[in-house]
């Protein structure tokens, strides 16, 4: 393998050697790995406990400290109490071996992983994306597999991955909170886990996963795209996309293709190996690959999102926070694209936590716009876009009076929204979306159409549970980014929250009014900034629309058939 500076940034974060261009296992660790993987009768290994020894011994021989005394009782607890007799002999008899096997084999799959990075035009290669550095990082889910089980094993190195705002990527803090929290939950998060290396080991999966860290620069960039000012969003002509508020069903299980939300920690995964079980905790133990994110990706900062694409599910489960259960395999028939990756977009977004009445503020309600945005809003096809464009003498206007953002069409047509009861299924004239602000280079309006895709947004009460976000104006914040963002649709999971259960309707009434992104954002600051003077104690809707009830039926027929 050649030195690379993709390689050169994670190496100090694997548990293997580089030496005269090849990566390898130290040679005790190979001698340890060989006998797991000849089965409990050369290894000995048939026990939760002493899984945990021989785990104790490879880290002792990569120089990696001792497991804490919890996590040891931790997989003892699991592998010997927890679990019954015949899944414990299956667990040590049949998976262990094969992961052995499998982490053999990372050296190789390594090399293979560096030979074709860059295959498809641009740098895909397993690297540290460093915050403020955008770029995208493809792994197959053999290689991921392999990684993970080095999770498990507890193999990557400590040091320095605080230093770099890397979170834990170890599973002992997992067994660790099991031991010393021990509930039904975290018990069902360790069931999901073992079931996706079961499944990887009786047949490997053979697609690959991208990683991409989106960023919204905070000053001009070759993209040519920029963190917005509060000007951008007050002036912005673009027209709002559908929103459908749904009171039943889950992010996950949406029937479109559409960016779904992950509610996320600044950390990627969030408390998913440790005590956490909440939305984003509940996505990574169902599509275990997500976790892997957390080897290169460190902490998003204000100005960006992380983007997913590819995670297969393996797992069911039932209920959410304490009474989370693993409800058993899940086949996923999630379609190909032409990169390998299954079609599930998985948008990481991490809200303000705990913000309080600060939420109000202008600075509060531009951060959360743009994350959204930053989130939502495909770099990619804007660049694309821009390209073609200039090639044919024209120029982006994204805003009047405004320069800070380009690469983005400051209005759509009014006719965007859909029409049918699946948001996926709207007409080629639906899709269509109407650039009519663009000059060329003599100041003469040019009218553009272009195709727009029908990946919408999948998406709920971001930043309001835990973290103590307004669910009203964080429904309206991700409305707008969508739309601002050209997406043609939402589909806004309320789980019955009492705060949206008329969602639809202010949703409906507002689009009755043909209100541009621009206004809808500057009345959301003139509520936001009564509720900071406490001119008004009432939620965004009822303050919209004093009393929902008193709304001209006739508006509200003409609204629902749009």
């Amino acid at each position: 393998m050649e030195t690379r500076t993709d390689f050169v940034s994670i190496l100090p974060f694997l548990p293997l050697i580089f030496r005269s261009s090849t990566v390898f296992w130290p040679p005790s660790v190979v001698e340890a790995l060989k006998s797991l993987s000849q089965g409990p009768i050369h290894s000995n290994v048939n026990s939760g406990q002493l899984f945990a020894l021989a785990i104790a011994d490879l880290r002792n021989s990569l120089g990696i400290s001792a497991l804490h005394p919890s996590a040891s009782l931790g997989f003892s607890l699991f592998f010997d109490d927890l679990m019954d007799k015949d899944n414990t002999e299956k667990w040590f008899e049949e998976v262990v071996p094969q992961l052995a096997n499998l982490l053999l084999r990372l050296p190789a799959l390594l090399e293979t992983h560096y030979q074709n990075a860059d295959l498809i035009g641009m740098e895909t290669g397993l690297r540290l994306l460093d915050s403020q550095q955008s770029g995208m990082v493809l792994l197959s889910q053999e290689l991921i597999a392999a990684l993970l089980v080095c999770a498990l094993f507890c193999l990557f190195p400590t040091t320095n991955r605080g230093a770099k705002h890397l979170p834990t990527i170890n599973f002992d803090t997992l067994f660790l909170s099991l031991y010393e929290h021990y509930d039904v939950k975290q018990e069902h998060k360790i069931k999901c886990i073992l079931h996706y290396f079961e499944r990887t080991c009786s047949e490997m999966p053979m697609g690959n996963v991208s990683f991409e860290r989106k960023i919204l620069p905070l000053q001009n960039s070759q993209s040519n795209i920029v963190y917005p000012e509060t000007d951008f969003w007050s002036k912005s002509t673009v027209s709002l996309c559908r929103l459908e508020a749904r009171t039943s069903g889950l992010i996950e299980d949406q029937p479109a293709e559409a960016l779904e939300v992950d509610f996320a920690n600044k950390n990627i995964g969030g408390g998913a190996l440790r005590h956490g079980c909440v939305q984003e905790e509940i996505r990574c133990m169902i599509n275990p690959e997500l976790i892997v994110a957390r080897l290169f990706l460190p902490s998003m900062a204000d100005n960006e999102a992380i983007e997913i694409v590819g995670a297969e599910r393996f797992s069911n489960y039932s209920g959410y926070a304490a009474s989370f259960r693993f409800c058993g395999d899940h086949v996923d028939k999630k379609s190909v694209d032409t990169m390998g990756r299954r079609r599930t977009r998985i948008i990481a977004i991490d809200a303000l936590s705990r913000p309080g009445k600060r939420q109000y503020t202008l600075e509060c309600l531009l951060r959360e716009t743009n994350k959204a945005f930053c989130g939502f809003f495909d770099q990619h096809k804007s660049q694309q876009d821009q390209k073609q464009f200039e090639e044919n003498g024209l120029k982006w206007l994204l805003a009047p009076e405004s320069d800070q953002v380009s690469g983005m069409a400051p209005e759509m047509s009014k006719n965007n929204t859909l029409t049918t009861d699946d948001p996926s299924a709207s007409s080629q004239a639906d899709k269509q979306t109407s650039y009519e602000a663009m000059k060329n280079n003599e100041g003469q309006v040019v009218k553009y159409k272009e195709y727009e895709g029908e990946i919408g947004v999948a998406t709920g009460n971001w930043g309001c549970g835990a973290f103590g976000g307004d669910p009203e104006v964080k429904a309206i914040i991700q409305w707008l980014a969508a739309s601002q963002a050209l997406r043609p649709f939402i589909l806004y999971y309320t789980f019955n929250l009492e705060a949206l259960q008329k969602l639809d309707l202010v949703v409906q009434w507002i689009l009755s009014q043909g209100w541009t992104v621009g206004e809808v954002w500057n009345i959301l600051v003139e509520y936001s900034t009564q509720r900071l003077k406490r001119q008004t104690k009432l939620g965004f809707f009822n303050w919209l629309l004093p009393s929902l009830y008193d709304v001209d039926p006739m508006i509200l027929d003409v609204a629902h058939s749009m």
